[in-house]
């Protein structure tokens, strides 16, 4: 029984590690085309390029018009950074009210809130984009960033609820008997214990800001406030021989900050999903 036992287990290990081969086979044909010439990307599929070339990362770094992709980088870190601190600040703030305080259609306030999450965004985008115009934020970072700071995101804000939920309220309870008001309970009690779930937002809001490229496409023009992804398509042309070992070659660079963000806070990310799921 034991041995049997034994093989199973080992079965199971080597179906698993194959299955991780297969979903990472893009990801390391990709880090590989992108040392190879571009005669050589699509008829030698081996993931041994037979020519090494870094040539593909020099001309790639060059840009667009002028416009290195370092410019390009800074513009999405700029972005990524500003929401996630938005998305953190304000949707915990949401967040706590939910969760704490009693207040007035609470309960239907949180319905509507639900309700637009099963909103796809493409419905929204319209009247949006005619908001976005009067204020005349098109061509800015405005409308990327603004409704991050207004607790736009309402999966994080029930994210935390559910997490807050979870906190017995007896530590509130104990905070207002030593003459704490809702500002102290929020700041020396929530935020501390928080923190599980306001990374598992951080990385999230950093992985979708960072990844996005709709609607970066839709309110960015100038081509001095594009985003890695806008300058990742624009080595892309249709109508004529497009750069693949450039493009290539950035695309690669434009994993390392995802991958280098969810490696580091990996531990207090799946700490945030369990515990809130558990609830």
């Amino acid at each position: 029984m034991t041995v049997n036992r034994n093989y199973t287990k080992l079965l199971k290990h080597l179906l698993i590690i194959a299955f991780g081969l297969l979903m990472l086979y893009p990801v390391l044909w990709l880090l590989s085309a992108s040392f190879k010439p571009n005669q050589l990307i699509f008829s030698n599929t081996s993931l041994c390029p037979s020519t090494f070339t870094f040539d593909n990362y020099i001309n790639g770094w060059k840009g667009l018009q002028g416009t290195t992709f370092g410019r390009f980088f800074l513009n999405s870190a700029q972005i990524s950074v500003l929401s996630v601190l938005g998305n953190i600040i304000t949707c915990s703030f949401a967040a706590y009210a939910f969760a704490r305080l009693e207040f007035r259609f609470k309960k239907l306030w949180f319905s509507l809130m639900l309700v637009t999450i099963m909103l796809p965004y493409h419905v929204t985008l319209v009247p949006q984009y005619i908001i976005y115009n009067k204020f005349e934020w098109i061509n800015t970072y405005l409308p990327l960033i603004v409704p991050k700071w207004l607790a736009h995101d309402s999966f994080f804000i029930l994210l935390m609820v559910q997490f807050i939920r979870g906190i017995p309220k007896e530590l509130d309870e104990s905070a207002t008997i030593d003459g704490c008001g809702q500002g102290q309970i929020y700041f020396r009690i929530m935020m501390p214990l928080l923190v599980p779930a306001l990374i598992t937002t951080a990385i999230f809001t950093f992985i979708w800001t960072w990844d996005d490229f709709f609607s970066q496409m839709i309110y960015l023009n100038n081509i001095k406030l594009f985003t890695v992804q806008l300058g990742i398509r624009s080595l892309f042309d249709p109508s004529g021989e497009s750069d693949w070992g450039a493009l290539l070659a950035m695309s690669v660079l434009s994993l390392v900050p995802i991958m280098t963000i969810f490696l580091s806070f990996q531990k207090y990310f799946l700490e945030g999903i369990a515990t809130t799921g558990l609830k």
